[in-house]
């Protein structure tokens, strides 16, 4: 039950709650307080007694003695009053459903902000347990029961001015563009007598408002890619963070069309077209300036076009290979394979495993003045000064092939080819390759050793491989600790390190890091990816076991004699460091046997 005193929450209150927890020392509470309210006298008439609290930095007279975060004095204070403390996370709040309880004037007045409801409840957040005069007056119009948490007044202020807007653009998209079903293009047509055949427009403000929103709310979050998916009735917005897909909201579906309509305008799509896919880019800035290129993909689907937009940002380029993941002694094999004059280097892996950004990062560390550093891709990944990239075109018959037949006309130093997709490609880059270039490429086989394997499938004569293959890189992400809250008291079971080590003196760890959850990491465990590596140089020994007839698991036991440590044993030295935990390496490895 709330307290009926004080009238609302003050410094005071604050402050003598922290003197009988013994977070501040009497003797130092007086300076301690007319510092926190000079802060609050001198800031802005919203600051809450908690922000000003935050602000003045102080640190717990307990053990550890660890800073009174705004999140934390929150928190906290939820419990002196016994209610909940809620952690407003976006992703997890429907604000179309929560906007209609009260006003943006109303929230804004009060600082309390709609966080969920249902049928039967709403759960409202408030800055303030003491300052409850609204909590009758809601109760009476949405005749629902009302359950109170204390959230982090900041969010509050953020959220509640993010979430009513966008409600607002959303609501005023739908009824500006109307509902008519026609517009949507599916192959499940419903016929429906007296719509009219209002077009929607890309331009709309309202609309322009939602995607705004939509990709300062993904970059904000970390997603690397932003999926809208049309359905029936309500399409659907979800992200792509750290390799897991999270549903975010939904809109209507003519919002949707409006939506996908503007983002293929600013992507310079047919936006008329929507029978075939369509790919495109848009490069954007976040709200601290930096720029961020999204690649656009479409897909006609049975409700519509789908429309996936993968975020590129253009700092990975200039990170370093042990920022990426790679071990001491792989980041030094590698660099000596990339600094010889020809041959060809393979990075393999399954579709978002990260060879991209090693290709970039690795030709942005070679691509100096005196070098000249040409690429083919499909489509162009990201576009980097210092390449001279070129796009395959499929309606013109300028084919990966025909890429690296007029590349070796322009005086390359290094070729970069997106994908060795078929015999022609492969044929071109070993001509390349035999004639004083160096060629890097992707593929896509499950480990290096396979790399050799599928060439020979594609038709590649296995003395061309064995006089130009110089190194075959395999790789994989997988989600690492977050280092705010991992907790180094986890066990790994005998049967479940076997699995991972097989055969490899790795010894097992007695003690290991597990997934825990806090802010920071949305309660996950898990903040950001690291990469899993296994580099295989070929020597002569390997070169000699290339035939027309090669034997997988001789090879991969000639890699392994070479130095090369399976994905799996990179994996295990992943866990030993806390980086990662067994089942993340298991589930990205699991195609391996």
């Amino acid at each position: 039950m709330i307290p009926s005193t004080p009238k609302n929450l003050n410094l005071q209150q604050v402050f003598t709650w922290l003197m009988e927890d013994g977070i501040v020392k009497k003797e130092d509470a007086k300076s301690a307080y007319n510092h926190a309210r000079g802060i609050h006298k001198n800031g802005p008439a919203t600051m809450h007694v908690l922000t000003a609290v935050a602000q003045s930095k102080l640190y717990s007279a307990l053990r550890p003695a660890q800073l009174l975060t705004l999140d934390w004095l929150t928190e906290w204070a939820a419990r002196k009053v016994n209610l909940p403390f809620y952690r407003i996370d976006p992703l997890k709040i429907d604000f179309t459903k929560v906007s209609d309880v009260m006003s943006s004037t109303y929230a804004t007045r009060f600082n309390i902000l709609p966080v969920d409801a249902d049928n039967d409840s709403v759960i409202i957040a408030t800055t303030d347990p003491y300052d409850n005069a609204w909590l009758d007056e809601i109760r009476r119009i949405t005749q629902k029961e009302i359950r109170l948490v204390l959230a982090n007044p900041l969010d509050i202020a953020q959220y509640t001015a993010q979430f009513f807007s966008l409600a607002k653009s959303i609501k005023d998209a739908r009824k500006s563009n109307g509902n008519d079903i026609a517009l949507r293009n599916n192959f499940e047509q419903l016929v429906e007598l007296g719509r009219s055949n209002k077009q929607v427009d890309a331009n709309d403000q309202h609309v322009i408002n939602i995607v705004d929103w939509l990709w300062q709310f993904a970059f904000d979050q970390r997603a690397s890619d932003i999926h809208l998916e049309p359905k029936r009735e309500m399409a659907t917005i979800r992200f792509r963070i750290d390799g897991v897909l999270h549903q975010v909201y939904q809109v209507p579906a003519i919002v949707m069309i409006a939506m996908t309509a503007r983002i293929k305008l600013l992507g310079r799509m047919d936006v008329i077209e929507k029978r075939r896919p369509q790919d495109g880019r848009v490069k954007t800035r976040t709200a601290d300036g930096q720029e961020v290129e999204l690649r656009l993909s479409t897909l006609p689907t049975a409700f519509g076009e789908k429309l996936v937009m993968r975020i590129f940002d253009p700092e990975v380029v200039v990170k370093t290979l042990p920022e990426l993941g790679f071990p001491p002694l792989d980041a030094i094999r590698w660099d000596n394979l990339t600094q010889k004059p020809h041959g060809i280097i393979l990075v393999t892996g399954p579709t978002g495993s990260g060879k991209t950004t090693t290709l970039y990062t690795t030709l942005k560390a070679l691509a100096t003045s005196d070098v000249n550093v040409c690429t083919v891709e499909d489509p162009i990944e990201m576009v980097e000064a210092s390449f001279n990239q070129m796009q395959v075109q499929a309606n013109i018959d300028l084919s990966f092939a025909d890429g690296i037949r007029a590349l070796m006309r322009q005086d390359p130093d290094i070729i970069m080819v997106g994908e060795i997709r078929d015999l022609p490609t492969a044929e071109m880059a070993i001509q390349a390759a035999l004639t004083g270039h160096l060629v890097l490429s992707t593929l896509h086989t499950n480990d290096a050793p396979s790399a050799i394997m599928r060439l020979l499938q594609l038709g590649v004569p296995y003395y061309l491989l064995e006089a130009t293959i110089v190194g075959i890189l395999a790789q994989r992400l997988v989600r690492t600790l977050c280092p705010h809250c991992k907790s180094a008291d986890g066990e790994i079971d005998d049967a479940v390190w076997a699995a991972i080590v097989e055969e490899s003196s790795v010894p097992k760890p007695s003690t290991i890091y597990r997934p825990v959850g806090c802010l920071e990491c949305r309660q996950t465990g898990y903040k950001g990816r690291t990469g899993l590596y296994e580099l295989l140089t070929v020597t002569q020994a390997f070169s000699k076991m290339i035939k027309s007839d090669s034997d997988i698991h001789e090879l991969r036991a000639q890699a392994v004699k070479d130095e090369m440590k399976p994905l799996r044993i990179a994996g295990a030295h992943k866990i030993i460091d806390g980086v990662t935990t067994a089942d993340e390496v298991l589930k990205v490895t699991s195609s391996l046997f």
